[in-house]
C-alpha cells in the first residue's frame, strides 16, 4: 500500500479548523460581519502557490466558511496576495492592481519568489521580490506555502492589521 505524502501526514484538521475559527473571529471585528475579499496576483510563480491556494477552495478545506473568499477584481479586495518574484512582464500589471486596491489594503506576499526573489533573484527577467514593486506588509515564506501554512499566515496578517 501507497503511503500518504508527508505534508498529509503531518496535517492537523484540528489546528486548521482553530486557526480558520480565529480568522473568523478578526473577520468579525475588522469587516462588520461580511467576508474578507482576496485578489490573488501572479507576478510570475512556478504556479505551485497557486494550486496551494485553488486547494483552500476545495470541500477538504473550504476556506469560504471562515468568512474568506477569493475575488476576480482588485476593486473588490481587502487583502491583495502576491506570488512569485515580480518579472519585468508583469511589474505594470502588478502596480494597476494594486493601486486599483481600495484602501486600506493589506498586501501579502505568499511563496519565496515573491517573499525574496527565490532562485530567480538576479536575473536579468525578474525584477525581484514584491517589495521592490510594491510595499508588503505580511510575508507567507514556503516553496510553497501549504493550506494550512496560509492560513497560519493570513491570521497573522488580520492580528497585524489589527493593531
Amino acid at each position: 500500500m501507497a503511503e500518504a505524502p508527508k505534508e498529509l501526514r503531518d496535517f492537523d484538521l484540528e489546528t486548521f479548523e482553530k486557526q480558520g475559527k480565529a480568522i473568523m473571529e478578526l473577520v468579525d471585528s475588522l469587516y462588520g460581519g461580511r467576508a474578507l475579499k482576496i485578489r490573488h496576483v501572479d507576478a510570475g510563480s512556478t504556479n505551485a502557490e497557486e494550486l496551494e491556494l485553488t486547494a483552500l477552495g476545495n470541500p477538504y478545506y473550504d476556506i469560504e466558511r471562515f468568512g474568506l473568499s477569493f475575488v476576480a477584481s482588485p476593486r473588490h479586495a481587502d487583502i491583495l496576495t502576491v506570488s512569485g518574484p515580480v518579472t519585468r512582464n508583469m511589474e505594470h500589471a502588478l502596480k494597476v492592481a494594486y493601486e486599483m486596491t481600495p484602501d486600506p489594503k493589506i498586501v501579502v506576499a505568499v511563496g519565496d519568489g515573491a517573499c525574496t526573489g527565490g532562485i530567480w533573484k538576479g536575473s536579468y527577467a525578474v525584477v525581484g521580490p514584491v517589495e521592490a514593486v510594491i510595499p508588503v506588509d505580511f510575508k507567507i515564506p514556503g516553496d510553497p506555502p501549504s493550506p494550512a501554512e496560509f492560513m497560519a499566515g493570513m491570521l497573522a496578517a488580520l492580528k497585524a492589521a489589527r493593531r
